[in-house]
C-alpha cells in the first residue's frame, strides 16, 4: 500500500485535494480525519502539516507527498522531488523597510533576517558569501522588523500586497521560484510501479487542466487546412457526416488558445464549433 502525505491546510491544500480527487482517489469526509484508507486504489492518505511533509517522506515511513519546492529545500531531508504539479506558484524574496538603507544583497551582511525558512535562507546567503543571522518565526514575519526582532525579512511573495501594507519593499533577485511538487522517499525507486500509477494519474489531471476537447464540422475539401490549425497530439479524429460534403473533427487543443483557434477555424470554414472541458486523461 502506497502511503501518501497531503497538506492538511494552507495554500497548497485544496488544489492538492482536488487533484487527488480528480485522479480517482478517496479523500476524507470529515475535516478532523487525519488518515484515510483507500483499499480500491491501494493507498493510505495522511493529512499533515505542510512544513512537516518533507520530513515524514524523507526520514519517516511515508512513501510520497505533495508539498512545495521551497518546503522541500528548507527541510534538509533526503526526500526527492519527483514531478512538478503546476499549482501553488510563488516567489521567495527579501524585503526591507521602505526607509531602510538595505537595497542590495550585499547590504544584508551582519543583519538579522526574519524567516520561516531558516535553512533555505542560510544556505542562500552562505552560497553568496554573506554572513547574517537568521531569526526563525513560524508566521507573520512581516511584523518582525516593526517589532524589533529583525532588520529585514525573507518570505514567500505572491502579489506583494501584504509586504506593502507592512511598509516593506522587495529588493535583490528572488532566492527561488517555487511550486507544488510530488516528492518521494529515497526508499521508493523512481520506477516503482505504485509511483508510476500515481504519477500517470496526476499527469492525466494536469493535461486535462491544460487542454480541452474541440469538435467542429468542416467541408471535406478544407479538412487539411483545418487539421493544420488543430493538429492535436497524434492526429485528430475525423468522421464522415450524413452530408458527404462535410466531415466532423474531434481534437484536443490547448485551453489557453481556444478562442484564437475557434476564430482561425471559422475563417477556414469550420462551423458548429463546440468546446468541452476535460476531467482526466491518459496521453
Amino acid at each position: 500500500m502506497l502511503r501518501i502525505a497531503v497538506p492538511n491546510k494552507g495554500m497548497l491544500s485544496e488544489p492538492a485535494w482536488d487533484m487527488l480527487s480528480e485522479a480517482g482517489y478517496r479523500l476524507r469526509t470529515n475535516p478532523r480525519q487525519l488518515v484515510v484508507q483507500d483499499p480500491d486504489n491501494d493507498i493510505e492518505l495522511f493529512y499533515l502539516r505542510p512544513l512537516d511533509i518533507a520530513v515524514y517522506v524523507g526520514t519517516g515511513t511515508i512513501d510520497v507527498g505533495i508539498t512545495g519546492e521551497d518546503l522541500l529545500r528548507n527541510s534538509g531531508t533526503p526526500a526527492l522531488e519527483h514531478m512538478p504539479l503546476g499549482f501553488g506558484a510563488s516567489t521567495f524574496r527579501f524585503a526591507a523597510p521602505n526607509d531602510s538603507p538595505i537595497t542590495r544583497l550585499e547590504d544584508i551582511e551582519g543583519k538579522r533576517v526574519a524567516t520561516t525558512f531558516d535553512k533555505l535562507v542560510q544556505d542562500y546567503l552562505t552560497n553568496h558569501g554573506i554572513n547574517a543571522q537568521t531569526i526563525h518565526l513560524d508566521g507573520a514575519v512581516e511584523s518582525s522588523v516593526q517589532l524589533g526582532v529583525a532588520d529585514l525579512i525573507a518570505d514567500v511573495v505572491s502579489t506583494g500586497t501584504t509586504l506593502r501594507n507592512a511598509g516593506l519593499r522587495i529588493f535583490a533577485d528572488p532566492l527561488m521560484h517555487s511550486e507544488a511538487c510530488l516528492i518521494r522517499s529515497p526508499r521508493v525507486a523512481d520506477d516503482d510501479p505504485r509511483l508510476t500509477v500515481l504519477s500517470r494519474r496526476l499527469q492525466g489531471v494536469l493535461t486535462a487542466h491544460q487542454y480541452v476537447l474541440m469538435d467542429y464540422d468542416i467541408p471535406v475539401d478544407k479538412v487539411s487546412a483545418a487539421v493544420a490549425v488543430t493538429p492535436g497530439f497524434e492526429s485528430p479524429t475525423i468522421s464522415p457526416l450524413h452530408d458527404k460534403q462535410w466531415a466532423a473533427v474531434r481534437v484536443m487543443v490547448p485551453k489557453k488558445k481556444v478562442n484564437q483557434l475557434m476564430d482561425d477555424l471559422y475563417e477556414v470554414g469550420a462551423r458548429g464549433i463546440i468546446v468541452t472541458a476535460l476531467q482526466a486523461s491518459r496521453i
